[in-house]
């Protein structure tokens, strides 16, 4: 039998809920009716923690969902040619229907509504609320309102990568017919909108759960809630007409927005920003809390295998190369002019964008500038040495941070100007970038437009290689325009023109041995790269001599950006990008045919 959307999706996922069994010992539920797997709260939370594990993997966020689908805007890119059947098609916006990495993160998507489906209908038939102790009911609405999040997630995903969508929101077998059409994405959102308000009022936050930041605490369920409210009020590409227009009723969600995210600023006590930006990214690659629990919510990687663990730091990171104590990192690239839109300054920079590798000698040396890679994330960082590939790094999929600054941005679309308040929630992100130097952070605009293209640029800044750049400028109907922007500025560094005029052409530097218990600033500071100027900080952004210093080695910097990075059909830029089209994917041809009632549409 072929498979349909939800057939393909476990069918009743039942026999399969196990995946998780690293950590937990479950029944075989093969030999379990449906009804049997509510009858308690350990059997529903072995049941919860099977939807929990479709964020995980290969097909999850552990790869596919985190580091391949949102490249690449103005930050980052896959390395590699284009193809339009692999990721690289994907990350220059050239993606067949045939091509297979558009296949398995869907279904996957689908697998955890289904599984989030069964537990959605059966926790409020279980007898435990008939006769169990109220703490016991307590605990059922927790684990209901756990599932609705995670429905939302699952959704939210497929929506802002493929647009209108089959919906379901019962299980499976509950369906006369599996054949669905799909659902215009309001509909959709209208409901897990109302989903996540009804799962806020279920869900402890995470001090009175004792939740660790890979479950869902009340504050995902409100930032997340206030995401999706932000989708809601934004552009998206329509499939009638096919064009990018924005939802109706707007101010509602930005409304929604901003409540959610006020509660969470207000509770200060759950989440708030950590004074150091690397300690966050830190904390993730040994499965722990940050000091100020700034991760809301990080989707957990374990077991050293492609279903549960996670790919970050070795697919994408900082690149160690083979023979070094770490291999891996590398496959995915900062565009050269992303490290110019930080000032020196800032202390993102070094930790959004690498420009050094660790070579089979372990030690840093610098890459050109077409090789630069994010930062955040790196082999070296884990204790796990060789070549494994799956490190246990989790995935965030919300900070406090953004919080902030979707505060402010809401804040200043329902007000017509910044308050004050969205300022200081502008500054808190802005200060801590800046620490120790805190005269260099500059005015934040007071403006309705001002304020809002600043918080286009800080966002870029923020929330670098974490998966949500593209995503903005879509919702922002900025993705076309700042594609050519991107085109613009590639093309002016090339010729040290602009605001690249006193960009060095070359660097030479001397290796140095990479110590990664330093921090990501200190790293660079270590590599003696040549400067006459004094201030050896100034290195980047003035121009460099001719020739090549005794005991120095010369890397292409403004000189690696050739007309074929920007424009060659292989090698270019966001080759395949075209506005009214190109801002969703196309869904897997077999998935179509499987489905007499589903459409491509988007001019695929």
């Amino acid at each position: 039998m072929k498979k349909t959307i939800i057939i393909l999706s476990c069918i009743l996922s039942l026999t399969t809920i196990n995946s998780c069994s690293d950590y937990l010992d479950p029944e075989n539920f093969s030999s379990v009716s449906e009804a049997q797997q509510f009858e308690s709260t350990s059997d529903t939370f072995t049941a919860l923690v099977g939807v929990y594990s479709q964020l995980a993997g290969d097909d999850g966020y552990g790869q596919r969902l985190a580091l391949i689908y949102p490249h690449s805007s103005d930050d980052f890119r896959t390395s590699g040619d284009y193809n339009c059947n692999d990721r690289r098609g994907i990350s220059t916006f050239g993606a067949c229907p045939t091509n297979t990495e558009l296949n398995k993160p869907f279904l996957k998507l689908y697998s955890g509504i289904e599984r989030a489906n069964l537990c959605i209908k059966n926790i409020p038939l279980s007898p435990v609320y008939q006769t169990g102790s109220d703490a016991d009911k307590k605990l059922m609405d927790r684990y209901l309102g756990e599932a609705l999040t995670l429905r939302a997630q699952f959704y939210y995903e497929l929506i802002r990568n493929w647009g209108d969508v089959p919906f379901q929101d019962k299980p499976s077998a509950d369906y006369d017919n599996l054949y669905l059409p799909k659902t215009d994405r309001d509909v959709i959102y209208e409901k897990i909108i109302a989903d996540l308000a009804q799962a806020s009022a279920l869900v402890p936050w995470r001090s009175e759960g004792s939740t660790t930041n890979a479950r869902i605490s009340k504050g995902f369920v409100k930032g997340l809630r206030a995401r999706i409210a932000l989708a809601r009020a934004g552009y998206s590409l329509r499939r009638s007409p096919q064009q990018m227009a924005q939802g109706s009723n707007p101010q509602t969600y930005y409304q929604i927005a901003y409540d959610e995210c006020k509660d969470i600023m207000n509770h200060a006590g759950e989440h708030s920003l950590n004074p150091s930006y690397e300690a966050v990214f830190r904390a993730l690659h040994s499965n722990t809390q940050d000091a100020t629990n700034e991760i809301i919510f990080c989707v957990g990687a374990f077991g050293g295998n492609a279903r549960t663990d996670s790919k970050i730091g070795y697919y994408n990171g900082l690149k160690h190369d083979d023979n070094s104590n770490w291999k891996g990192g590398g496959g995915i690239n900062a565009l050269p002019i992303y490290f110019y839109e930080f000032t020196k300054y800032d202390l993102r920079r070094d930790m959004n964008v690498g420009i050094f590798k660790v070579n089979n000698a372990n030690q840093a040396e610098i890459v050109n500038a077409i090789s630069f890679t994010d930062s955040k994330y790196r082999k070296s960082w884990t204790n796990i040495t060789g070549p494994s590939q799956n490190l246990a790094v989790d995935w965030p999929l919300l900070r406090f941070s953004d919080v902030l600054l979707m505060f402010a941005e809401a804040d200043n679309e329902i007000h017509g100007v910044p308050s004050t308040e969205a300022i200081n929630a502008v500054k808190l992100v802005r200060n801590r970038a800046y620490a120790g130097n805190l005269g260099q952070v500059g005015t934040i605009p007071t403006d309705k437009v001002g304020f809002f293209n600043y918080i286009v640029q800080e966002r870029l800044l923020e929330l670098g290689s974490e998966g949500i750049r593209k995503y903005d400028l879509i919702r922002w109907n900025l993705l076309d325009a700042k594609i050519t922007e991107t085109r613009q500025k590639l093309t002016a560094f090339a010729s040290g023109t602009g605001q690249y005029a006193n960009v060095p052409l070359n660097l030479y530097y001397k290796k140095s041995v990479y110590d990664p218990t330093k921090s990501a600033q200190q790293n660079v500071n270590d590599i003696d790269i040549f400067f006459t100027g004094g201030d050896k900080s100034q290195v980047f952004y003035m121009p460099s001599q001719d020739a090549t210093p005794t005991g120095y080695t010369k890397i292409a910097w403004r000189a690696a950006v050739l007309p074929t990075y920007i424009s060659d059909p292989v090698k270019g830029f966001a080759q395949y990008f075209q506005p009214n089209k190109k801002e969703l994917l196309p869904i897997y041809s077999d998935i179509i045919q499987s489905n007499y009632n589903l459409t491509q549409d988007y001019g695929y």
